[in-house]
């Protein structure tokens, strides 16, 4: 496969951002983040920059829709077309939809599911030390997480695009694990 269009999950201090860098720099594709495309609109003053803005500014969450015109703004860019890696988007079934619609006929070429046990994290989160990383909070997080990406583990199986890779090992370990998942055919 040429054109690389990568979707990746995972819980909060499952190794993601260090992936996210091996596997943009391996295939040489475009890096989207929700939090980085909701900053660029905001500061590029776009309509749906200043959409989300008005939205962050008030204190609430920025709507699916709002979210997918965002992405398939920066869907157009001319860095995406060797390709893209997907990273914390979509986070609902409405925003799995959305993308399904935006890159019909087609779809996503590997949805990767970075599997790293609660346990792990926990910790994980705890020794960075930030000040909202509570135990209680970081259960909180964890919960809402896997209620919120079971439904899209099965839209993406059902795509036949899902791959769980195991998260545990060292960086370069899971890299490989996760090359090897991407280049197998499904």
């Amino acid at each position: 496969m040429s054109t690389r269009r990568l979707v990746i999950l995972g819980k909060q201090g499952a190794g993601k951002g260090t992936q996210c860098e091996l596997l943009v720099e391996r295939y040489g594709i475009a890096h989207i983040s929700t939090g980085d495309m909701l900053r660029a609109a905001v500061a590029a003053g776009t309509e749906l920059g200043r959409q989300a803005k008005a939205v962050m500014d008030a204190g609430d969450l920025v709507s699916d829709e709002l979210i997918l015109g965002i992405v398939a703004e920066r869907l157009t860019e001319p860095d995406t077309a060797a390709g893209f890696l997907l990273d914390g988007f979509p986070r609902t079934e409405a925003q799995a939809d959305g993308l399904f619609a935006l890159l019909a006929p087609n779809t996503v070429d590997r949805a990767i599911d970075l599997d790293v046990p609660d346990e792990v994290v926990t910790q994980r989160m705890l020794e960075r030390g930030r000040a909202d990383d509570t135990p209680e909070a970081i259960s909180r997080r964890l919960e809402l997480y896997e209620a919120e990406t079971a439904p899209l583990r099965k839209l993406f199986a059902d795509q036949g695009v899902l791959v769980s890779v195991d998260g545990l090992g060292t960086p370069a370990e899971v890299h490989g694990r996760i090359v090897a998942a991407i280049e197998t055919a499904p």
